[in-house]
């Protein structure tokens, strides 16, 4: 009897050797097209390169980004970074979400460098994610490292899955929050952080 016909899923490699580039370059070719007309030569490269860039969290640890920058502090009021922007790739269907976090925690004797805040939104936000988990990705990381009173954490973003398919809804926006400690169990430092973060500059 002959060898059995191969069967290869979209996603398994037939050789250890194969690229993010040679996988785009078959998926051109089932969406249609020709990855050799030139508009297209280059483009399994470049989606490569944006895909790992996009997804360079995975590569990254939250402990070895705030540890050199924690300091001890006499400060235990509310801490507030509010407006970082936001890019990252829903794991659903690939499709970018991005708009903006904001972050605060009330410390107990330590803070952070501020833009490490900044940086670890967007350590989570280059993953494959959905919305609801990296709110709480921050939120934790920020709990599990400073120790402080409360955490919270608020996103507002649009989601191109809902923009550009399904029920294409041009201005809508998933609000998300995660609130540990003070920020979970007391409404008015809940409510002075909200306050804070709607408040026009």
């Amino acid at each position: 009897m002959g060898k059995p016909e191969e069967t290869l899923v979209l996603g398994e490699s037939k050789s250890p050797q194969e690229t993010i580039a040679d996988l785009v370059r078959r998926i051109l070719v089932l969406l249609g097209e020709d990855p050799q007309r030139e508009g297209l030569r280059q483009t399994p490269q470049r989606v490569e390169r944006a895909l790992r860039f996009l997804t360079a969290g995975y590569h990254q640890d939250p402990a070895m980004m705030l540890n050199g920058a924690i300091f001890r502090v006499c400060y235990d009021e509310m801490v507030v970074v509010k407006d970082i922007e936001l890019y990252s790739l829903c794991e659903h269907h690939l499709l970018p979400f991005f708009g903006k976090c904001h972050v605060a925690y009330i410390p107990r004797e330590k803070v952070v460098g501020l833009s490490k805040l900044a940086r670890l939104v967007n350590m989570y936000a280059r993953r494959l994610q959905i919305q609801e988990r990296l709110t709480q990705q921050i939120a934790r990381a920020i709990q599990e490292r400073l120790d402080p009173v409360g955490v919270g954490v608020v996103i507002e973003a649009r989601h191109l899955c809902m923009v550009m398919r399904g029920v294409e809804k041009q201005h809508s926006r998933a609000v998300t929050s995660a609130m540990l400690g003070a920020f979970r169990d007391n409404q008015q430092t809940r409510g002075e952080f909200l306050s804070l973060i709607t408040k026009k500059s």
